[in-house]
């Protein structure tokens, strides 16, 4: 899967990763204030919420390689309008094409394409593509620096945007077609995956109780991996680090993230996914509390648990639906699944930033109630033993 993970590297690292190094230079050329720009990333966020279930429904019928290409076009269109940003309606103009081109090109589609391809067995094509993926900050950060620092940054947005017609979409056009018997569309009435063929029926007690539920995890779990990643610095400021040494630590979350998904492709990949997701939730509040306890000192263990714990879960959410839910119309699902995760991303930078502001270190305890409350509704899930074994298969194969 090395194709899809490298354009994934480059649709994060063109997207989501963008306004951490140029939303300064954006703001100070056109003239607004710098919670502007996040204003309109926000917006962005809160598009690709929106986008993401009809993404889905288009992978269940038509296979992730056509909108994983269209992807590749729309995020190069919307790099080009900002570009050429003359204000800030043209700015948020950009970044709704942007928000459009995350909904069908970032990790819901890339997994959705690759169980539409794999079927039960996509477990580690999943965890693969996020091997790669995990270097999309570390590619695209000094990328971005550098292209804003020699060329400035309307050049950097058009270079981008270059990149997606050049590199990103011949990479995704490379992806295998589909089966052209794509399975019937999936809905929010549907109990399990209708049968097939290829595809037996995961019975799901509750299924309901069920969907709720991840969708209540993973919208807890992006909340805390949106609020580190804007203001991890921050926090370890505030528990007594010195900034250059919280930038240091920093840097360290991007490794130990790729550490994780390598533990969940190596020693972990035979455990019941579901066993992998409840440890990874409990990987940013024992970080938390120990740091919550011993200040400072605590900064390293705190910076590497939570890598390693979002890196796991980053995988979780791909795999634990198919898991629960098998592989028919897993991308609608997977989109509507998202899509509370999407918007709570869009409000976390604020209400994160507003918590640290008035409380300090303490701010903490909010990421911290929230991970409790994701492994608590990972707990009260239950995989039938069906599920189990197939994806044990699929793990170890």
């Amino acid at each position: 899967m090395a194709l899809l993970g490298t354009a994934q590297i480059l649709a994060w690292a063109s997207s989501q990763y963008l306004p951490a190094v140029l939303a300064a230079p954006m703001a100070r050329s056109l003239g607004l204030g710098e919670p502007t720009v996040f204003a309109a990333f926000s917006m962005a966020l809160g598009v690709s919420a929106l986008t993401g279930p009809w993404a889905g429904r288009a992978i269940d019928r038509l296979g992730g390689r056509p909108v994983l290409m269209a992807s590749n076009v729309v995020f190069a269109l919307g790099l080009a309008v900002l570009g050429l940003a003359a204000n800030a309606w043209i700015l948020f103009a950009g970044w709704m094409l942007l928000g459009v081109g995350m909904g069908c090109g970032l990790y819901e589609a890339a997994f959705s394409a690759l169980v539409r391809l794999y079927g039960p067995r996509a477990r580690n094509a999943i965890t693969g593509v996020t091997l790669f993926g995990g270097f999309a900050s570390t590619v695209g950060w000094p990328l971005s620096a550098w292209m804003a620092a020699h060329w400035g940054w309307r050049e950097a947005c058009f270079a981008w945007a270059a990149l997606h017609l050049l590199l990103g979409l011949p990479l995704n056009a490379w992806l295998p077609r589909a089966a052209t018997a794509a399975p019937p569309p999936w809905s929010s009435g549907d109990t399990a995956a209708a049968p097939s063929a290829s595809q037996p029926p995961v019975a799901v007690a509750q299924p309901r109780l069920a969907l709720v539920l991840l969708a209540l995890s993973f919208a807890c779990t992006s909340f805390v991996t949106t609020a580190m990643a804007t203001h991890l610095p921050g926090v370890l400021q505030a528990a007594g680090v010195s900034l250059a040494t919280a930038v240091a630590l920093g840097a360290l979350v991007g490794p130990a993230q790729v550490a994780g998904r390598l533990l969940e492709l190596g020693v972990l990949r035979r455990l019941h996914a579901l066993l992998t997701a409840r440890l990874a939730a409990l990987a940013h509040p024992l970080g938390a509390a120990a740091l919550l306890l011993a200040g400072g000192t605590a900064a390293a263990p705190f910076a590497l648990l939570h890598g390693v714990g979002n890196g796991m879960l980053t995988i979780a959410k791909g795999t634990l639906p198919l898991l629960l839910f098998g592989a028919h119309g897993y991308g609608a699902r997977q989109g509507w699944l998202m899509l509370p995760a999407r918007v709570v991303q869009a409000l976390s930078p604020f209400l994160f930033g507003l918590a640290l502001q008035r409380l300090g270190s303490a701010a903490l305890g909010l990421s911290l109630a929230l991970s409790l409350a994701a492994f608590g509704a990972l707990m009260l899930l239950r995989a039938p033993a069906a599920a189990e074994g197939a994806v044990g298969r699929a793990g170890s194969g």
